[in-house]
């Protein structure tokens, strides 16, 4: 006599539901592959220069191959940029403009709003607000002058600390140790005939520069600009940012501590008396 079949035994009534989401495996797989991507790109932020496949490779201890998937998908995303000429990767400009929405939030940016447009509405020049990042100086604010002719830049734009007025602003407010291992990192080129490129020479006019509590771009990061920085000093002194004035060279004014340089220092002071406690790098 064959054996009766069993019927099915339908769900209990208050029996859980399988699981709709991602399964732990799932998202196991997922946190690991999230966390070489980020791994990655920490990397070529950090790096000193531009890298290749091969030094992510060796620095990360990834395999070749799975940094060749991952940078494929940095660049498809914009979030790193590639050379062609070398192959080497820098961060890309989706990432800036990420960061972007966050310094537009920022408690720097706010507490130097009227500062920054009392200096443009003075001396009707480009003001730019800039903070330090890695080897350089990121603007995180820009006022453009209301003057047709006026340097063209951006929000984002990162300029070095050696050839800007930011960067020196910056560098001359640093205590020695600091603003001595940053020198020791920084590769010094040149982008105009009048860009220092001798540390030595840019040491002594870091000493000048605070001295006087200015610095000059002296047409040695683009042709034919003239840019004055001060330094915004947090509360225990040390530097956090720092604001400059851009100005095409015919323009410049015959009697500039007066016309900007004066300004540019009362902003910086107003800034540096309006903020908080702030990270001494914000990137």
């Amino acid at each position: 006599m064959p054996k009766p079949v069993s019927p099915k035994r339908a769900p209990a009534a208050n029996a859980p539901d399988e699981p709709s989401g991602v399964s732990d495996a799932a998202k196991a797989t997922g946190t690991a592959a999230f966390s070489k991507f980020m791994a990655v790109l920490q990397l070529v932020a950090d790096a000193a220069e531009p890298q290749t496949v091969g030094q992510l490779s060796r620095a990360s201890g990834y395999p070749r191959p799975t940094v060749y998937r991952i940078v494929g998908a940095l660049l498809a995303e914009g979030l790193v940029v590639e050379n062609p000429r070398t192959g080497t990767l820098t961060l890309g400009p989706r990432l800036i403009s990420l960061a972007s929405r966050s310094w537009g939030r920022s408690d720097l940016r706010v507490a130097a709003a009227d500062a920054l447009k009392t200096l443009r509405d003075t001396t009707r020049e480009t003001v730019h607000l800039a903070v330090p990042s890695e080897l350089g100086m990121v603007y995180i604010e820009k006022l453009e002058s209301p003057q047709a002719v006026r340097m063209a830049s951006r929000i984002g734009t990162r300029v070095t600390l050696y050839s800007s007025s930011v960067g020196k602003a910056y560098l001359s407010a640093l205590p020695e140790a600091q603003r001595e291992a940053l020198l020791a990192k920084v590769k010094m080129e040149r982008f105009t005939p009048n860009t220092v490129t001798d540390r030595n020479e840019l040491r002594q006019e870091l000493v000048e520069t605070a001295v006087r509590g200015y610095a000059e771009d002296r047409e040695e990061n683009e042709p034919q600009i003239f840019c004055y920085g001060a330094p915004i000093l947090g509360p225990d002194g040390t530097p956090v940012a720092a604001i400059s004035v851009s100005i095409p060279l015919f323009r410049r004014s015959d009697s500039p501590l007066e016309s900007y340089v004066k300004p540019l220092r009362e902003a910086c002071q107003a800034v540096s008396a309006a903020i908080g406690p702030v990270p001494g790098e914000l990137l």
